[in-house]
């Protein structure tokens, strides 16, 4: 399991699934930063995200192989692979300073590693109802069997 009580950055490297879209990253906030969110883009793909930066994304390979999704406030960017159609990162419409990374495309990381995920309340997003300032609506709990 993920120790996701440390905010300590965590440099890694990731890819899509066929490996035409390939990357750095420094986790800024490292594991701590780990969620999922209810929007329903996020609620249809399931991934977990973790926090990183414009500045601290580079890709290495594939930027050909990137296609960009928004909707709604077209605020956010959600990026994907062309070919195998893999979600790696977007950038965040609540933070658009802010990118989130798709931790099943991080070497050596699964979202089975997280015992417990934070999860963000994106259907009542801060920015559409100024009466709702909170993003919590949950945990999302794995517990592996034996």
């Amino acid at each position: 399991m993920i120790d996701t009580k440390s905010a300590a950055p965590v440099a890694l490297n990731g890819a899509c699934h066929c490996g035409a879209v390939q990357f750095t990253v420094t986790l800024t906030q490292g594991f701590a930063s780990a969620r999922r969110c209810t929007c329903s883009i996020c609620r249809m793909r399931g991934a977990v995200a973790v926090t990183s930066t414009p500045a601290d994304f580079r890709l290495t390979q594939g930027e050909d192989f990137v296609a960009t999704y928004r909707f709604n406030t077209n605020t956010a960017e959600h990026h994907f692979c062309t070919v195998c159609g893999i979600y790696t990162h977007h950038k965040r419409r609540s933070n658009p300073n802010q990118l989130g990374v798709n931790v099943a495309c991080l070497e050596g990381v699964s979202p089975f590693d997280f015992r417990e995920v934070a999860v963000y309340d994106g259907q009542r997003h801060p920015a559409d109802n100024s009466t709702h300032t909170t993003y919590d609506a949950g945990v999302l709990t794995f517990t592996p069997t034996e």
